[in-house]
């Protein structure tokens, strides 16, 4: 028996929401709609301008882990974070919410706690701005032998590529999760990030077991358009997913393909759609499910995310698969 269903590997990044217009995106210089990051001062001075602030435990993988636990899989998280108070608010709220948090806060260093300053808008559109902090410090030691190496699932995330100390933890993860049976994969993240590193992350999509990535991303990734990207992808990768903001979902394993149809709605915070969509279809592929099966509970988990302020699910998604007939 392994000791958890699913890993994860991310930066460890406590979310500070607050509602915002689009003018005062413009006034504070904001991008809206992506994810951007900061340095320590710029991050100072958007934490400080933020009206009715609301915190919790975030960053990609950990949003999908969270959800994962949500469905009642064994998770852990490979992270670091400083021995401060948002880092101690980090740790506890992961453990709180059935995730171990398998690396202790570090004491001592410079660096504090990772946090990304979401400005939400009426539309749902939410604009990130991130301090990476101390989780760009995460490296190969925070990789224990004994929570990679005993990982019937790896999820990957392609922020940390940006860092070469990230890259190195990321790669003896993987190799310690396939070493011993396991299933090793990657979320791309976001298009800035695979522009910075495609070679890097075509190597990824051949060497690891699956790949999700949006529309954008996979167009990015190969340089050309959707079609052919996805051609290429499911030559290279052992199972390629890729989601494309409320149109179908495509799938492709070998010959096998399945293409999901997706219910649209109105979204009140698009925050952690595609964290929560991550964590249906990993759950899906964690307990044997078709293609097709495995993309719908995606679905169905982002639908959930996207309905309510927040990054995290609040309803019971077995029950919401239970309703759809999905389980």
């Amino acid at each position: 028996m392994k000791t958890y269903q699913v890993v994860g590997i991310g930066n460890a990044i406590v979310d500070v929401f607050a509602q915002s217009d689009d003018s005062f995106l413009e006034l504070m210089g904001i991008e809206k709609g992506i994810m951007q990051l900061v340095e320590r001062e710029r991050g100072e001075v958007l934490y400080g301008a933020m009206k009715d602030r609301k915190q919790a435990p975030g960053g990609s993988v950990a949003n999908t882990l969270a959800g994962l636990g949500n469905l009642g899989l064994t998770t852990g998280f490979i992270g670091r974070v400083h021995d401060d108070a948002l880092g101690r608010f980090y740790a506890r709220s992961m453990d709180d919410n059935g995730t171990s948090f398998v690396n202790a806060p570090v004491p001592g260093g410079e660096l504090p706690t990772s946090r990304s300053m979401i400005f939400v808008s009426p539309d749902g559109e939410r604009s990130m701005n991130t301090y990476l902090g101390i989780s760009s410090e995460l490296g190969p030691d925070d990789v224990a032998d004994e929570v990679a190496g005993q990982a019937e699932i790896l999820f990957l995330e392609g922020y940390l590529y940006d860092k070469p100390k990230g890259k190195q933890a990321f790669e003896r993860a993987a190799q310690l999760c396939r070493a011993n049976g396991g299933k090793a994969g990657i979320a791309l993240s976001d298009p800035f990030c695979v522009d910075r590193h495609r070679d890097g992350f075509r190597h990824l999509v051949k060497d690891l077991d699956y790949v999700i990535g949006n529309e954008h991303e996979w167009e990015s990734l190969y340089q050309t358009d959707l079609s052919s990207a996805l051609e290429q992808a499911a030559q290279d990768s052992g199972l390629v997913v890729c989601t494309r903001s409320g149109h179908d979902v495509i799938l492709v394993q070998g010959d096998e393909q399945a293409v999901v149809p997706v219910r649209r709605i109105v979204p009140v915070d698009a925050t952690g759609a595609g964290d929560q969509f991550a964590a249906g279809f990993i759950y899906g592929m964690a307990t044997g499910q078709s293609l097709a099966t495995s993309g719908r509970m995606g679905c169905v988990a982002a639908a959930e995310v996207i309905s309510h302020f927040g990054a995290r699910p609040e309803a019971d998604l077995k029950a919401l698969f239970r309703r759809e007939g999905l389980i």
